[in-house]
């Protein structure tokens, strides 16, 4: 299959860049007057008018179902030349709403302020990497598609000989503010100094701490890790630490399509309708195209946050 090359962009010039084109929102449904379907050589699917009949009256009426994405977040989500959303939650995102039958907005939204934000009525789903924890399903019901843990990022040879989560005891490790990163960076067990996590406003924040030797190490999904250490100059900017014994990484976790715990009725869809691209096959496509293959689930689950296998 043909992959997705137009996430080769994460060096930290092209990432600022991209920061500053996509403030608009880019290329969402509701912006450009038109549909926000998939184009070009992106996973295409069919709408189901059987699902589209389980979706709240409210979505249905106005046509649409508004998504916050927290951009960029590769290989999870970017920009492209043309502003347009891409990566894995854009793209999922539109095929949704493709079998829904409805159209999508895209909408940037801070990774901070997506659950508030939803609670405000200001979206009606996010699409944004969220680990699907205990203590956020209080709030948000979770359509888990995703399966993975975190990966540690160091610089090229790795001068601090990190070899793994208890490694960083005593070190000072960079993480995107509000993520599970700090909270489980915060409980790893150590005999001596703990782990100091440096909390940042954004990913790129994170990494750049890293990159100007402010932090020792830095911590992010491994879907993300991996990317980044792969593209950053060409694979040299950073080394990455894997866990053995999960190759998916460390303290490995369900991440979802977040809904608000009320809303029953758009949950039931939405996991219908994740499972329906399950079936049709575009959803492993969509894996293959942002290079997640490790990271799928087998089924539309619901909740699976007390699961860490």
């Amino acid at each position: 299959m043909r992959k997705h090359v137009t996430l080769t962009l994460i060096g930290a010039a092209a990432v600022s860049a991209l920061l500053l084109t996509g403030c608009s929102g880019g290329g969402g449904g509701a912006d450009t007057g038109k549909p926000n379907l998939p184009q070009g050589d992106e996973v295409s699917t069919k709408v189901d008018p059987s699902l589209k009949k389980l979706l709240p009256e409210d979505i249905r009426k106005k046509g649409s179902i508004d998504i916050a994405v927290d951009i960029p977040f590769p290989p999870l989500s970017a920009y492209d030349k043309d502003n347009r959303e891409i990566g894995f939650d854009p793209e999922l995102g539109r095929l949704l709403g493709q079998k829904l039958g409805v159209d999508v907005v895209l909408s940037k939204q801070a990774f901070d302020s997506v659950i508030p934000s939803m609670q405000a009525k200001k979206h009606d789903i996010i699409m944004s990497g969220m680990n699907d924890t205990p203590e956020r399903e209080q709030t948000i019901t979770y359509v888990d598609y995703t399966h993975g843990g975190f990966a540690i990022l160091v610089k090229p040879g790795n001068p601090k000989k990190i070899t793994g989560q208890s490694a960083l005891c005593g070190k000072t490790v960079s993480v995107q503010k509000s993520t599970i990163q700090g909270e489980l960076l915060r409980a790893t067990k150590c005999s001596g100094a703990p782990v100091t996590v440096m909390e940042l406003p954004t990913d790129l924040d994170a990494l750049t701490a890293l990159r100007a030797g402010k932090s020792d190490a830095y911590s992010a999904d491994a879907v993300v890790a991996d990317y980044v250490a792969a593209t950053t100059d060409d694979g040299k900017a950073y080394e990455i630490v894997r866990d053995p014994e999960n190759p998916a990484g460390f303290n490995p976790v369900y991440s979802g399509i977040g809904v608000l715990k009320s809303n029953t009725q758009l949950v039931d869809a939405i996991q219908k309708a994740l499972q329906a691209l399950i079936d049709d096959g575009s959803y492993q496509k969509v894996l293959e195209r942002n290079h997640m293959e490790a990271y799928g689930v087998k089924s539309a689950e619901i909740n699976q946050g007390g699961k860490t296998q």
